[in-house]
Formats: structure tokens, sequence, C-alpha cells
């Protein structure tokens, strides 16, 4: 494996993503990589950005853009200034948006967490971490709840 210089930490802003998005940036900060935190408005199915452009859709956005920062500001600024983070929200469908834009920015590894039900089975089964893991084009770190060891995976 390169070197990691651009990492991706999707978010849906609950609980569980702030322990992924936390491994994201001391990562970064540990190889001086980039953090791309990324938000997906889910709007399941196929989504063309041509309605981003009604205003419903850009206040949607922008209402987004204001809970991430929000978001960030108050769970990270220990570390939020150590890094690089670039920060972007779609509409869309998450597990399909996570694994294109990682395609397209040339992402290095995707941190991300998953909900922590016993077993391996249950543990990815049916989110979008597993379907991530499926599709993605790189290394996929999955973060689970605190108190358990994060596993890594890679897209065959």
């Amino acid at each position: 494996m390169g070197k990691i210089k651009k990492i991706l930490a999707p978010t849906d802003f609950s609980e569980l993503s702030k322990n992924g998005i936390r491994y994201a940036l001391e990562a970064a900060r540990d190889v001086s990589a980039e953090v791309v935190v990324y938000h997906v408005i889910d709007f399941g199915g196929d989504w063309t950005n041509v309605r981003a452009a009604n205003p419903p859709y850009r206040d949607m956005l922008e209402n987004s853009r204001q809970v991430l920062d929000r978001f960030l500001a108050s769970h990270f600024a220990d570390c939020i200034d150590l890094v690089e983070v670039r920060q972007v929200i779609e509409f869309g469908t998450p597990h399909k948006n996570i694994v294109e834009i990682a395609a397209t920015e040339g992402v290095d590894l995707i941190v991300m967490s998953t909900h922590g039900r016993t077993g391996l089975d249950h543990l990815i089964l049916g989110s979008v971490a597993e379907k991530v893991v499926a599709r993605a084009p790189c290394p996929v770190l999955i973060v689970p709840p605190r108190g358990r060891a994060a596993t890594m995976a890679h897209a065959a």
C-alpha cells in the first residue's frame, strides 16, 4: 500500500459517525493526509444534480453545510485545525455516492463507522458500510463503536 494522501470520512451526523471522523482526522494528522468529510443527503435511487438548482434543494444543501460546520466545530475542535479538511455535501444514495467520490477524488482510504452489532454478519450486513466495502476502489477502514477494534477491508 502506498502513502496515504487523501482520506474520505463519510458522516451522517450521528453519534456513531463521530468515531469514524475522529479516527480519520487522527490518522491524517499522523501521515499528513487530507481528509474529505463527506455527507450525502439521502434521496435513494438515482439522483440528478439538475434539482440542486431549485431553491428548496439549494436550501437543503445550505442547511446541511451549516449542520456539518457545527458538527465538526463542536466535536473535533481539538484536532480539526491540525489537518487539511475539506467538506463535501451532495444529494444521492449514500453507498453509491461514497464509492463514486472515492474513485473521482483518488482517495487512498475510506474511514467510516458502523453500528456495532455482534458477529461479523451483523456488523455490516445490509448496511451502507457493507455496500461500500463491496464496491470501493480503495481500502475501507471500518470503525466500530468505542471499545471495539477497527477492521480493515479491501474491495477486490
